[in-house]
C-alpha cells in the first residue's frame, strides 16, 4: 500500500487533486471579480480578462506553496525564472479565455456559460504547461 501511495502515477494523481483546489480557490477570485465586473457593466471580454488577471495571483501562490512545493526553485534566478514561466502560461490561459468568452458571446451564448466552457479548456492547458514546464 505504501509503495503504491509512491508510484509515479499515484503521486500525478495527487498533484491533480492539490492542483484542482488550488485552481478552485483561484477561480473564486476568478468569478467574484468577472460577476462584479459584469455588474458593474463592464463589457464580458473585459470582465473575463479581470476576473483571470485577479485569480492568478491567487493561484501562484497556492500552486507553489500547496501543489508543487517540492518543484519550488530557491529564490533568486530560478525562482524568477519559474515566476515567468508561470505568468507566460497565465497569459497563455488568459487568452484562451478571453477568445472562448468573446466568441461564445459574439455567437450569442451567455456570458456565464461561456465563462464555463473558458475555465474547462483554460484549465487543461495551464495544468500541462505548468506540470510539464514551470515545475518541471
Amino acid at each position: 500500500m505504501i509503495a503504491a501511495a509512491r508510484s509515479p502515477l499515484a503521486l500525478l494523481r495527487l498533484t491533480y487533486v492539490r492542483y484542482v483546489g488550488a485552481s478552485a480557490v483561484a477561480l473564486g477570485v476568478d468569478c467574484l471579480l468577472f460577476l462584479a465586473a459584469l455588474a458593474a457593466g463592464a463589457a464580458p471580454m473585459i470582465a473575463a480578462g479581470a476576473g483571470y488577471g485577479a485569480g492568478i495571483g491567487a493561484h501562484w501562490w497556492l500552486s507553489s506553496r500547496a501543489v508543487f512545493w517540492d518543484r519550488l526553485a530557491d529564490r533568486g534566478r530560478s525562482r524568477r525564472r519559474q515566476q515567468i514561466l508561470f505568468l507566460l502560461s497565465a497569459a497563455g490561459g488568459l487568452a484562451i479565455t478571453m477568445a472562448v468568452v468573446g466568441l461564445s458571446t459574439h455567437f450569442g451564448l451567455d456570458p456565464r456559460l461561456a465563462k464555463l466552457a473558458a475555465i474547462a479548456v483554460a484549465f487543461q492547458a495551464t495544468y500541462c504547461v505548468r506540470r510539464r514546464l514551470v515545475f518541471a
